[in-house]
Protein backbone atom coordinates (compact mmCIF):
# COMPACT_ATOMS: atom_id res chain seq x y z
CA UNK A 1 0.00 0.00 0.00
CA UNK A 2 1.23 3.62 -0.48
CA UNK A 3 2.34 5.19 2.39
CA UNK A 4 2.26 8.78 2.59
CA UNK A 5 5.31 9.74 4.06
CA UNK A 6 7.14 8.68 0.47
CA UNK A 7 7.07 11.23 -1.84
CA UNK A 8 4.15 11.69 -4.14
CA UNK A 9 5.79 9.80 -7.40
CA UNK A 10 6.44 6.72 -4.99
CA UNK A 11 3.02 6.95 -3.76
CA UNK A 12 1.90 6.72 -7.14
CA UNK A 13 4.27 4.05 -8.57
CA UNK A 14 3.11 2.14 -5.65
CA UNK A 15 -0.46 1.81 -6.33
CA UNK A 16 -0.23 1.71 -9.91
CA UNK A 17 1.83 -1.51 -9.49
CA UNK A 18 -0.73 -2.81 -6.68
CA UNK A 19 -3.50 -1.98 -9.49
CA UNK A 20 -1.51 -4.10 -11.90
CA UNK A 21 -0.96 -6.92 -9.61
CA UNK A 22 -4.79 -7.03 -9.54
CA UNK A 23 -5.66 -6.71 -12.91
CA UNK A 24 -2.51 -8.69 -14.33
CA UNK A 25 -0.94 -8.62 -17.95
CA UNK A 26 -3.88 -8.43 -20.28
CA UNK A 27 -6.04 -5.86 -19.11
CA UNK A 28 -6.42 -2.57 -21.22
CA UNK A 29 -5.23 1.10 -20.60
CA UNK A 30 -6.65 4.51 -22.18
CA UNK A 31 -3.26 4.27 -24.60
CA UNK A 32 -4.54 2.54 -28.25
CA UNK A 33 -3.44 -0.83 -28.30
CA UNK A 34 -1.42 -0.76 -24.92
CA UNK A 35 -2.32 -3.87 -22.65
CA UNK A 36 -1.00 -3.13 -18.98
CA UNK A 37 2.21 -4.86 -19.66
CA UNK A 38 3.00 -2.77 -22.30
CA UNK A 39 2.58 -0.01 -19.98
CA UNK A 40 4.75 -1.67 -17.48
CA UNK A 41 7.31 -2.34 -19.62
CA UNK A 42 7.57 1.56 -20.94
CA UNK A 43 8.16 2.68 -17.70
CA UNK A 44 10.98 0.53 -17.07
CA UNK A 45 12.54 1.40 -20.47
CA UNK A 46 11.84 5.08 -19.18
CA UNK A 47 14.34 4.67 -16.17
CA UNK A 48 16.57 1.98 -17.07
CA UNK A 49 17.37 2.07 -21.18
CA UNK A 50 19.07 5.75 -21.45
CA UNK A 51 19.54 4.84 -24.94
CA UNK A 52 15.92 4.49 -25.89
CA UNK A 53 13.95 6.55 -23.62
CA UNK A 54 14.65 9.88 -25.58
CA UNK A 55 12.55 8.08 -28.17
CA UNK A 56 9.47 8.09 -25.86
CA UNK A 57 9.03 11.58 -26.11
CA UNK A 58 11.14 12.15 -29.65
CA UNK A 59 10.56 11.52 -32.97
CA UNK A 60 12.20 9.29 -36.49
CA UNK A 61 14.70 6.79 -35.26
CA UNK A 62 14.92 7.20 -31.74
CA UNK A 63 11.15 7.17 -30.99
CA UNK A 64 11.18 3.50 -33.83
CA UNK A 65 14.29 2.23 -31.09
CA UNK A 66 11.71 2.97 -28.05
CA UNK A 67 9.42 0.81 -29.77
CA UNK A 68 11.44 -1.81 -30.38
CA UNK A 69 13.17 -2.19 -27.34
CA UNK A 70 9.94 -2.06 -25.47
CA UNK A 71 8.20 -4.82 -27.58
CA UNK A 72 11.25 -6.59 -26.53
CA UNK A 73 11.12 -6.56 -23.05
CA UNK A 74 7.58 -7.08 -23.48
CA UNK A 75 8.31 -10.41 -25.44
CA UNK A 76 11.38 -11.12 -23.26
CA UNK A 77 10.16 -10.65 -19.36
CA UNK A 78 7.30 -11.88 -17.42
CA UNK A 79 4.57 -9.67 -15.72
CA UNK A 80 5.46 -10.62 -12.31
CA UNK A 81 9.37 -9.42 -13.12
CA UNK A 82 8.36 -5.88 -15.25
CA UNK A 83 6.09 -4.73 -12.24
CA UNK A 84 8.62 -6.14 -8.95
CA UNK A 85 11.51 -3.80 -10.85
CA UNK A 86 9.06 -0.89 -11.35
CA UNK A 87 7.85 -1.25 -7.80
CA UNK A 88 11.59 -1.05 -6.32
CA UNK A 89 11.86 2.78 -7.35
CA UNK A 90 14.11 4.15 -9.78
CA UNK A 91 17.64 3.26 -10.04
CA UNK A 92 20.18 6.06 -8.72
CA UNK A 93 20.83 8.90 -10.82
CA UNK A 94 18.49 11.11 -12.68
CA UNK A 95 15.28 9.82 -11.88
CA UNK A 96 16.58 10.23 -7.69
CA UNK A 97 16.35 14.31 -8.62
CA UNK A 98 14.28 15.71 -6.67
CA UNK A 99 12.83 17.74 -9.00
CA UNK A 100 12.55 15.36 -11.44
CA UNK A 101 9.99 13.53 -9.03
CA UNK A 102 8.09 15.80 -8.11
CA UNK A 103 7.42 17.07 -11.98
CA UNK A 104 7.89 15.01 -14.56
CA UNK A 105 8.08 11.56 -12.66
CA UNK A 106 5.12 12.48 -10.78
CA UNK A 107 3.02 13.11 -14.06
CA UNK A 108 4.25 10.35 -15.41
CA UNK A 109 3.10 7.67 -12.68
CA UNK A 110 -0.35 9.78 -11.89
CA UNK A 111 -1.35 9.89 -15.39
CA UNK A 112 -0.43 6.37 -16.02
CA UNK A 113 -2.30 4.99 -12.98
CA UNK A 114 -5.24 6.74 -14.08
CA UNK A 115 -4.81 5.66 -17.67
CA UNK A 116 -5.03 2.05 -15.91
CA UNK A 117 -7.91 2.59 -13.58
CA UNK A 118 -10.32 4.43 -15.78
CA UNK A 119 -10.09 1.86 -18.80
CA UNK A 120 -10.87 -0.71 -16.30
CA UNK A 121 -14.31 1.22 -14.98
CA UNK A 122 -12.59 2.75 -12.16
CA UNK A 123 -13.71 6.44 -11.93
CA UNK A 124 -11.14 9.44 -10.57
CA UNK A 125 -10.30 9.28 -7.25
CA UNK A 126 -12.20 10.99 -4.34
CA UNK A 127 -9.31 10.53 -1.95
CA UNK A 128 -6.16 12.84 -2.87
CA UNK A 129 -5.07 14.35 -0.22
CA UNK A 130 -5.16 18.46 0.12
CA UNK A 131 -1.30 18.04 -0.36
CA UNK A 132 -1.27 15.67 -3.61
CA UNK A 133 -4.02 18.50 -5.35
CA UNK A 134 -1.53 21.24 -4.63
CA UNK A 135 1.39 19.25 -6.08
CA UNK A 136 -0.78 18.49 -9.13
CA UNK A 137 -1.54 21.95 -9.57
CA UNK A 138 2.53 23.21 -9.47
CA UNK A 139 2.81 20.69 -12.27
CA UNK A 140 -0.36 22.09 -14.29
CA UNK A 141 1.45 25.44 -14.00
CA UNK A 142 4.72 24.40 -15.01
CA UNK A 143 3.35 22.37 -17.89
CA UNK A 144 0.75 23.83 -19.06
CA UNK A 145 1.93 26.59 -21.53
CA UNK A 146 4.19 23.48 -23.18
CA UNK A 147 1.13 20.93 -22.93
CA UNK A 148 -1.27 23.64 -24.88
CA UNK A 149 0.97 24.63 -27.00
CA UNK A 150 -1.18 23.25 -30.07
CA UNK A 151 -3.79 25.27 -29.31
CA UNK A 152 -4.96 27.95 -31.98
CA UNK A 153 -7.12 30.97 -32.57
CA UNK A 154 -8.07 31.47 -28.97
CA UNK A 155 -6.75 32.10 -25.33
CA UNK A 156 -6.89 29.58 -22.76
CA UNK A 157 -7.14 29.93 -18.71
CA UNK A 158 -7.05 27.14 -16.23
CA UNK A 159 -8.80 27.79 -13.65
CA UNK A 160 -8.84 24.91 -9.88
CA UNK A 161 -12.24 24.59 -9.80
CA UNK A 162 -13.96 26.01 -6.18
CA UNK A 163 -10.82 27.46 -5.96
CA UNK A 164 -9.51 31.45 -6.74
CA UNK A 165 -6.54 29.50 -8.11
CA UNK A 166 -6.84 30.74 -11.72
CA UNK A 167 -3.60 31.00 -14.26
CA UNK A 168 -3.68 32.77 -18.05
CA UNK A 169 -1.52 30.00 -20.06
CA UNK A 170 -2.07 31.92 -23.88
CA UNK A 171 -3.53 34.89 -24.72
CA UNK A 172 -6.16 35.38 -27.77
CA UNK A 173 -8.86 37.68 -28.89
CA UNK A 174 -11.39 35.11 -27.25
CA UNK A 175 -10.54 33.03 -24.15
CA UNK A 176 -11.41 29.78 -23.26
CA UNK A 177 -11.69 28.81 -19.54
CA UNK A 178 -10.41 24.61 -18.56
CA UNK A 179 -11.82 23.91 -15.19
CA UNK A 180 -11.71 20.72 -12.16
CA UNK A 181 -9.42 19.55 -9.73
CA UNK A 182 -5.91 19.11 -10.66
CA UNK A 183 -5.65 15.66 -11.26
CA UNK A 184 -7.86 16.33 -13.49
CA UNK A 185 -6.82 19.24 -15.60
CA UNK A 186 -3.27 17.20 -15.48
CA UNK A 187 -5.24 14.65 -17.74
CA UNK A 188 -6.18 16.58 -20.16
CA UNK A 189 -3.50 18.59 -21.11
CA UNK A 190 -1.97 15.04 -21.30
CA UNK A 191 -4.15 14.40 -24.19
CA UNK A 192 -6.72 12.63 -22.43
CA UNK A 193 -9.65 14.84 -23.09
CA UNK A 194 -12.52 12.19 -23.45
CA UNK A 195 -11.76 10.90 -19.15
CA UNK A 196 -10.87 14.16 -17.66
CA UNK A 197 -13.80 15.23 -15.76
CA UNK A 198 -13.20 19.11 -16.54
CA UNK A 199 -15.58 21.90 -18.22
CA UNK A 200 -14.91 24.26 -21.23
CA UNK A 201 -16.28 27.56 -20.56
CA UNK A 202 -16.09 30.49 -22.74
CA UNK A 203 -17.39 32.06 -26.51
CA UNK A 204 -18.36 29.40 -28.63
CA UNK A 205 -15.52 29.58 -30.87
CA UNK A 206 -12.95 29.47 -27.44
CA UNK A 207 -14.31 26.32 -26.31
CA UNK A 208 -14.01 25.02 -30.53
CA UNK A 209 -10.85 25.62 -30.34
CA UNK A 210 -9.82 24.36 -27.22
CA UNK A 211 -11.58 21.07 -27.95
CA UNK A 212 -10.30 20.11 -31.44
CA UNK A 213 -6.66 21.40 -30.35
CA UNK A 214 -4.53 18.20 -29.68
CA UNK A 215 -2.77 18.39 -25.91
CA UNK A 216 0.17 16.82 -24.87
CA UNK A 217 3.90 15.94 -25.33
Amino acid sequence: MPSADRPFDAQERVALCDLFDTLGPHATTLLDGWTTKDLAAHLLLRERDPVAAPGLVLPGPLARLAERRTAAMVERHEFGWLVGRLRSGPPPGFFRVPWVRSFPSLNEFFVHHEDVRRANGLGPREDLTPALQAALWRNVQRGSRFLSRRVRGAGLDIVWAGTPERIAVRSGESTAVLSGPPGELLLYLFGRQAAAQVEVLGPPSAVQAVRGARFGM
